[in-house]
């Protein structure tokens, strides 16, 4: 008696042709995104470098004051996590790309990033009431979400 590998006795799994152009598609598609964010990341961090080499010399001579300071320090900071944003959104389309899921907890990481980015470039001088309320509702939602979804997975193993 011959031994049929399991393979050969079931069905083979078809396809309908617009499933499989849909599939390639979605890899062109999330694969194309990838580069272009890669190139992004890229372009920022190195007009960062130019605007911290060149301008730093002059940035220095202009500083009189504690207030002249944040906002160069502000301006760096906001920089930085630009760069955390465009990482973050990388990694979101790396494992979307790689186990075909959208996890919660990057997207809320990336959301408290690009708001965290908006709270230190605030002109707090000039800011209205009800724009900082809503900013801090922002943080405060997002910030929850973060530390529930953190949770529900230590909870569910």
């Amino acid at each position: 008696m011959t031994d049929i590998p399991p393979a050969a006795t079931q069905p083979a799994k078809r396809h309908a042709p617009l499933e499989t152009l849909s599939e390639k598609f979605e890899v062109f598609a999330i694969a194309s995104a990838q580069i272009l964010l890669i190139f992004v990341i890229g372009v920022i961090v190195l007009q960062l470098a130019w605007l911290l080499i060149t301008q730093t010399t002059d940035r220095l001579k202009d500083i009189g004051s504690a207030a002249d300071l944040q906002r160069t320090g502000q301006s760096a900071f906001g920089g930085v996590l630009l760069i955390l944003l465009g990482l973050e959104l990388l990694e979101s389309l790396r494992t979307y790309f790689t186990e075909h899921k959208v996890r919660l907890e990057l997207i809320l990481v990336a959301a408290t990033i690009a708001v965290g980015r908006h709270v230190i470039l605030i002109d707090l001088e000039h800011a209205g009431g009800m724009q900082l309320i809503g900013v801090s509702a922002l943080v405060l939602a997002l910030t929850t979400g973060c530390y529930l979804t953190k949770r529900s997975f230590r909870e569910n193993g």
